[in-house]
């Protein structure tokens, strides 16, 4: 019987995928592995065609990225971290941008699983349960991001946002804040609603006044909108905004109607996407590490689809606050 590229694979102690790279002379491999894995080509009488043969019946080397919306610098920089985490292990990476429309996400669903994707991430934050233990039950691997579902044997990769809600808070209040503003992504989607719980959290026990904005959205106009409403109807020093895109729409709604940041208002942001250093001025805000979060949620699938028997593990990175220039104590305490 010919040799097969799982037999490279276990005799040399090496992925599937590594073999794969060093036969088409892709990714980045070490010297040492790659002398390895051709000499146990070379002992083993290995053919090309036997290996073609191999990957057609088992891997792909393609996996799914269901994310909300690329347009957000937020997810085109988990996108490049999951792209480079993907190539250096031999894999390519199909990206789906929702728009955070579930019709779309439906259809994306559909024809990823017509493609045979070894492994599908998704970062939507929306999708049922049911859809999820759906693909599982079709053998698709999966790694969530940025959310959990208790009791689903999923992996993830999150960020701890209640914290990072946590410091956003502790730092308004730090500098005298005691009517604030929170501008919200929809508290349906999982990070958000961790955000909005660290913040109420770390404002509990004080003379905090918090006011959440009646509605919710995405995007820099949502920000305006939302931002111009609030100001209309709280008399607030600080705004906090769940993400940067949100943040920026507030700092226009302030030029619009002659409020100076942080001189009138503070605002504070969350991500810490390329929006909060170039913006006038720079934003205040919460770091996530985002293309590290992309990174570790396709190294995660990855290592599930080369060893069936990998855990359901569960990775929570840390949030930083980056202090700028958009939040100073508020007027009454300068």
């Amino acid at each position: 019987m010919k040799a097969t590229i799982y037999d490279i694979a276990k005799a040399t102690g090496v992925s599937i995928a590594t073999v794969s790279k060093v036969l088409n002379n892709t990714g980045r491999i070490s010297e040492a592995t790659r002398k390895k894995v051709l000499n146990a080509i070379e002992e083993l009488g290995y053919e090309k065609s036997a290996i073609a043969s191999a990957l057609a019946g088992k891997n792909t080397y393609t996996i799914g990225f269901l994310l909300p919306d690329i347009n957000n610098p937020f997810f085109a920089e988990v996108a490049r971290g999951a792209e480079d985490a993907a190539f250096e292990r031999g894999y390519s990476v199909l990206i789906c941008s929702t728009d955070h429309r579930e019709e779309k996400e439906r259809s994306y669903l559909k024809t990823l699983r017509h493609k045979r994707m070894d492994g599908l991430v998704i970062a939507t934050g929306t999708t049922p349960r049911e859809t999820l233990e759906e693909l599982m039950d079709e053998g698709v691997r999966i790694v969530l991001m940025s959310r959990e579902i208790p009791g689903a044997l999923i992996g993830s990769v999150m960020v701890d946002n209640h914290r990072g809600g946590q410091l956003a808070a502790e730092h308004l209040l730090s500098l005298g804040h005691r009517k604030i503003g929170l501008i919200m992504e929809p508290l349906s989607i999982g990070s958000a609603h961790d955000i909005f719980r660290g913040f109420q959290k770390a404002a509990e026990g004080t003379d905090a006044e918090l006011f959440v904005s009646k509605e919710t959205g995405f995007g820099i106009e949502a920000g305006a909108r939302l931002a111009g409403e609030m100001l209309a109807r709280h008399e607030v020093t600080a705004l906090f905004a769940a993400n940067d895109e949100l943040a920026v729409g507030v700092l226009q709604a302030c030029r619009e109607r002659g409020i100076r940041v942080p001189e009138d208002l503070s605002v504070v942001g969350y991500d810490n996407t390329i929006l909060s250093r170039i913006v006038t001025p720079a934003l205040t805000t919460v770091a996530q590490p985002i293309y590290e979060l992309g990174r570790r949620t396709v190294h995660l699938l990855m290592d599930g689809i080369e060893n069936e028997n990998q855990p359901k593990n569960r990775e929570v990175l840390e949030p930083r606050l980056i202090v700028r220039e958009s939040t100073a104590p508020p007027p009454i305490h300068r």
